[in-house]
C-alpha cells in the first residue's frame, strides 16, 4: 500500500505541475486571439498561423490539463446519485468508473494516438492551409495529454483503493482542500 500511495504522491506532483503550467497558456491564448482580431479589423493584417495556434493552445489546455482536473475532483460528475451514497460506495463508484471506463479510454486513445503522432513527425507533416504550421506538435499534445490522464486515472484509484483499506484520508476531501 506505501508503494501505490507514493505512485500516487508522484504522479500528483506531476500533474499539479503540469496543470499550473498549462493554466498560463489560457493567458497566451487570449492574448493571442485578441492580437490576432486587432491585427485582421485594425490593420486588416491576418494569417492562418495565428488561427491554428489559438486551436493549438486550446488542444494544449484541453489534453494537457485533463490529468489536472481530475487530480482537483472538478470533471464532471453525475451526483444526483453518486451524492446519496456514503463516502466508501463513492470510493467504490469511481474505482470501478476508472477500471471500466476511464483507463480502456484513455489507454486506447494514447495507443492509437502515439503513431498518428510518429507518422506525423516522421513526414514533416504541415498544415494544407496557406501559412499554416506543422502537424506533429499538436499531434503530440494527445498521447501526452492521456499519458497523464491514464497515470492519474491509476492515481486516483490507488488512493480509493488505500482509503477502503483505511490507510489513506478520503481522496474526495484531499482533493478539495484550498492551495
Amino acid at each position: 500500500m506505501k508503494y501505490l500511495l507514493s505512485f500516487a504522491r508522484l504522479v500528483d506532483a506531476l500533474n499539479e505541475r503540469v496543470g499550473r503550467a498549462v493554466a498560463w497558456l489560457v493567458l497566451v491564448a487570449v492574448l493571442v486571439s485578441a492580437g490576432n482580431a486587432t491585427l485582421r479589423y485594425a490593420l486588416n493584417l491576418s494569417s492562418n498561423a495565428w488561427l491554428e495556434i489559438q486551436w493549438y493552445l486550446f488542444s494544449a489546455i484541453f489534453l494537457l490539463g485533463a490529468g489536472y482536473t481530475l487530480k482537483k475532483n472538478a470533471h464532471v460528475r453525475i451526483d444526483i446519485v453518486a451524492g446519496r451514497l456514503s463516502k466508501r460506495r463513492q470510493a467504490w463508484i469511481d474505482i470501478a468508473g476508472g477500471l471500466a471506463f476511464l483507463l480502456p479510454m484513455s489507454v486506447m486513445i494514447l495507443w492509437l494516438s502515439a503513431p498518428m503522432f510518429w507518422q506525423s513527425y516522421l513526414g514533416g507533416e504541415i498544415s494544407a492551409d496557406a501559412g499554416g504550421l506543422l502537424r506533429w506538435p499538436v499531434k503530440l499534445l494527445i498521447p501526452v495529454g492521456f499519458g497523464l490522464l491514464t497515470l492519474q486515472g491509476l492515481a486516483e484509484i490507488a488512493k480509493r483503493i488505500a482509503y477502503l483499506r483505511g490507510a489513506a484520508p478520503d481522496p474526495l476531501e484531499a482533493a478539495q482542500e484550498p492551495r
